[in-house]
């Protein structure tokens, strides 16, 4: 992972640096929290957490436009947080309560919101992706512009539906951005030991599909590569892949204890990559915000993280009418 460079001044307001900054710097204390609630017993089941990941999201979703769709796989906190989901919805259905955005039933890995154009972490590796290629289909056959955000990992990419996808979407000049969170590890094998191609979005070529490589720790970077990608989709030119190069701190998932890399790995990436230290390091240098003020803004995120937390314990749990609700028969 490459060092932060922060030599170039970037052309970019105050304001909208200190947004980035408050956003991942939610996701960052909202997924702590997640954790801290699975460890209490009050999250069951999966839980996969984004810490490290968060520049991803935010900066893709800078570059997005409403109506945009967005689609992922199981570690989808993050996600739904960049694209406006409420926290205590989002806390709430981790704990399975009926105050969660589907209503206690989804949990960590299914959840969705129809307001907020976001359809859902599955929990099927890659079985995402042929269907954000089909909202992609939607927009095109509507006539309404939409680009759809479809998002899956290194190890989602050696899924044979993905490539079935790839065909269809170039066939179709579908205005789909297939987003390869590449975070070095599917599950606990490196990428080094599962793919054949060093990088990943080489693959699309056979089927016409451009793309690039983009440094995920940047939240500037990938929201310029997200603007380009956009622009490509909307000009009906067809899809576009954007392998981001991010990492994710934490295990697999809560039950991964990770010995698969060294705990001077993790640290390296901390101390030299970290997207939201990136961001605090620019506010300071240019003197667009002080300590003080940094300080205010991780104060006043704690504290809606703390309100999810406290919703989520005191909303109650789905009563037994719920489970004939919502189901297709």
């Amino acid at each position: 992972m490459a060092a932060r460079k922060t030599t170039k001044k970037p052309n970019v307001s105050a304001e909208e640096l200190k947004t980035y900054y408050r956003e991942m710097l939610l996701i960052r204390r909202f997924e702590e929290k997640a954790g801290q609630l699975y460890g209490m017993g009050l999250i069951g089941g999966f839980c996969h957490l984004y810490i490290g990941q968060e520049a991803v999201v935010v900066g893709l979703e800078a570059a997005s436009q409403e109506g945009d769709k967005r689609i992922t796989s199981y570690r989808d906190h993050g996600h739904m947080l960049a694209c406006g989901m409420e926290p205590g919805g989002v806390m709430a259905e981790l704990t399975g309560r009926i105050g969660g955005l589907s209503k206690g039933k989804g949990g960590s890995m299914h959840m969705f919101s129809k307001e907020k154009h976001f359809y859902g972490g599955h929990g099927i590796v890659g079985a995402q992706v042929p269907l954000g290629a089909g909202l992609a289909f939607a927009d095109k056959y509507k006539e309404n512009g939409g680009v759809t955000f479809t998002y899956f990992g290194d190890g989602a990419a050696n899924q044979g539906q993905v490539y079935e996808t790839f065909n269809m979407a170039a066939l179709w000049h579908l205005p789909v951005v297939f987003v390869i969170e590449n975070n070095q590890y599917a599950m606990g094998t490196s990428q080094e030991r599962s793919t054949s191609t060093k990088d990943i979005y080489h693959r699309g070529e056979a089927f016409g599909i451009p793309g690039e490589i983009v440094n995920g720790m940047d939240v500037l970077a990938v929201k310029e590569a997200g603007q380009k990608a956009v622009a490509h989709c909307r000009s009906g030119k067809g899809p576009y892949i954007l392998e981001i190069k991010t990492y994710r701190y934490r295990g697999h998932s809560m039950s991964d204890p990770a010995k698969y890399r060294t705990r001077e790995e993790v640290q390296k990436v901390r101390e030299h990559s970290d997207p939201i230290e990136h961001v605090r390091e620019l506010l300071l240098s240019g003197k667009h915000a002080t300590e003080d003020d940094l300080k205010a803004i991780d104060k006043e995120i704690k504290e809606v993280v703390n309100q999810a937390a406290e919703f989520s314990k005191e909303s109650p749990e789905p009563s037994l009418d719920e489970l004939w609700t919502d189901i297709y028969a």
